[in-house]
């Protein structure tokens, strides 16, 4: 994967740097400070979410044309951090105040996935979602699902006793069970082959909008710190206890459109797999986690909310634009392959 195009001052500067040097230019961070400040919307900032999207990426898969020193340069860290404190503002602006109860963790998730009032891109796709919109869809989804379960395995290590093991059950059934043909992110590349699409790693992210990497960067800023694991958890507990229906009319939508079992296996695995995860990442995984260290419980909510919270806003940009008769995707470029 090669460096994506600059969509602002900040990514022209920051690229520049790490293709350039080995060093962050000072003025890169005193844009980094200007960026973060000046950012009136800052999940939909096209500039500082691309930035921060590439920070992150030093931590994955890298990229070709910058040299592997740079994922632990200090200034590049204090840059990131700097972005990370507009977008954690971000967040907690977006789900609003969140306050911990004495229910059982699994019966808060619970409460708060069912008070959601997200559109449902689900049923509009597996009802009238076209194949273009269908394309446009998986390019935007392919900057987290052709990576499917990195993010979240960050947090296995700041885990301990039955949370952790119960993350590590669920993830390897994101990972293939030890099949990589059966790895989820390979179905999803599958899948978009299918469809016509580049499923090359990172290979559509110069088409995707700033909700796309908002959404991916929230999971990598709760994977990646510590402080977060509570969130990491509640996040992917989210995921798993909210996917299995949506699954299926995806499924629905794309039969619809004429194609079979070989480009749909992705989300039948997912319809199977989650409604068996839910149990176990809520009372499992979330519930040992809280047992364990009470005070977490806050931010396993807050990880939950942010998880459906982010998703409600790619919605609404997918299905604003569609419904406008333009493209979701930046600059109306061409994505098949």
């Amino acid at each position: 994967m090669h460096l994506p195009e600059p969509r602002g001052p900040l990514s022209a500067a920051l690229f520049a740097d790490l293709t350039s040097g080995t060093s962050l230019s000072p003025d890169t961070l005193a844009q980094a400070e200007r960026t973060a400040a000046a950012s009136s919307d800052v999940l939909a900032d096209d500039d500082l979410q691309l930035s921060l999207a590439v920070c992150y990426e030093l931590h994955y898969r890298g990229f070709d044309d910058v040299d592997e020193g740079w994922e632990w340069e200090p200034d590049l860290l204090r840059l990131r951090a700097l972005l990370e404190h507009r977008h954690t503002e971000a967040l907690r602006a977006l789900v609003g105040p969140l306050e911990a109860t004495d229910e059982a963790i699994d019966q808060q998730l619970a409460a708060l996935i069912a008070a959601d009032d997200s559109p449902s891109l689900s049923s509009f796709m597996a009802k009238q979602g076209t194949l273009e919109q269908f394309r446009e869809y998986l390019a935007v989804r392919s900057v987290y699902h052709l990576k499917e379960g990195d993010p979240h395995t960050f947090a296995v290590p700041r885990l301990s006793g039955r949370a952790k093991s119960a993350m590590v059950e669920i993830q390897a059934d994101e990972y293939g069970g030890g099949s990589a043909e059966r790895m989820h992110s390979r179905l999803f590349a599958g899948m978009m082959a299918d469809l016509g699409l580049d499923d090359g790693y990172g290979a559509l992210w110069d088409d995707a909008p700033a909700i796309a990497f908002a959404s991916v960067n929230t999971m990598s800023l709760f994977g990646l710190h510590r402080r977060w694991r509570g969130a990491a958890l509640g996040h992917l507990a989210c995921v798993e206890m909210t996917s299995s229906e949506p699954s299926r009319r995806y499924s629905a939508g794309l039969r619809r459109l004429g194609f079979d079992g070989r480009t749909t296996v992705f989300y039948d695995e997912h319809v199977e797999a989650d409604a068996v995860h839910e149990q176990i990442a809520a009372v499992d995984m979330c519930g040992s986690l809280v047992a364990e260290t009470p005070a977490l419980a806050a931010d396993v909510l807050f990880g939950a909310a942010c998880s459906l919270a982010v998703d409600g806003v790619a919605a609404r940009v997918l299905l604003e634009a569609w419904t406008s008769g333009r493209s979701a995707l930046r600059g109306a470029r061409p994505v098949a392959a």
